[in-house]
């Protein structure tokens, strides 16, 4: 069922008309265009998908996303700031962690 959903997404204030039902990870990825985010093993285990939500680290494709309602969402890309890069993102650039994407969100 299609319903509103509000919330604020790296620290922006978001409303998508979507079914609530949807995992957070598919509704970042195709309605926001944040591809940080990766589907790795669908079970929540491996890490790749995961988020902050009030600061706390959670497994976006098992996140239903009418649980993210009113809460505040935090994805890698959301760690930069007035353009410059935040030293986390600087450290996966340094290292090479950028190389495919996989161990870039978690």
């Amino acid at each position: 069922m299609v319903e509103t959903i509000e919330f604020r997404l790296n620290e922006r204030p978001v409303r998508i008309n979507v079914d609530g039902d949807r995992r957070l990870l598919w509704v970042l990825r195709t309605e926001f265009g944040l591809t940080g985010a990766k589907y790795g093993c669908g079970e929540g285990l491996c890490g790749a998908c995961t988020v902050l939500i009030n600061g706390k680290a959670a497994r976006s494709c098992q996140t239903f996303v009418r649980e993210v309602k009113g809460q505040e969402v935090l994805t890698i890309e959301g760690l930069a700031k007035d353009g410059s890069l935040h030293p986390l993102q600087k450290a996966f650039m340094t290292h090479g962690a950028l190389q495919c994407g996989f161990c870039t969100p978690a």
